[in-house]
């Protein structure tokens, strides 16, 4: 490194694990504007989804759950994995076999 270069010249990556994956995050991957919004947007809905089946199954634990919240998360739940289908298509590369 040259005198007077920063640490944020140099890309940090980070291994992430998760429950079937393995990949590397880093600051500068070459990716462009809209793909990390659309990567940070999937992370917040995937998110979502599961605090929102965590509340389903918490809801479900009680016993006798109030049927109409109840078919409102889980539309809300379905909505969600319909968005976070979308997004990821977006985000895989077309390939033409």
């Amino acid at each position: 490194m040259r005198t007077g270069d920063s640490d944020r010249d140099t890309p940090t990556l980070t291994i992430v694990e998760g429950p079937n994956l393995l990949k590397v995050v880093g600051d500068d991957l070459g990716l462009s504007e809209e793909e990390r919004t659309l990567r940070a947007r999937l992370s917040q809905l995937r998110q979502e989804h599961r605090d929102l089946d965590a509340a389903i199954d918490a809801l479900l634990a009680t016993g006798s759950p109030d049927q109409l919240q109840l078919t409102r998360m889980k539309k809300r739940k379905l909505s969600l994995r319909d968005l976070i289908s979308k997004i990821e298509d977006e985000l895989l590369p077309d390939i033409i076999a």
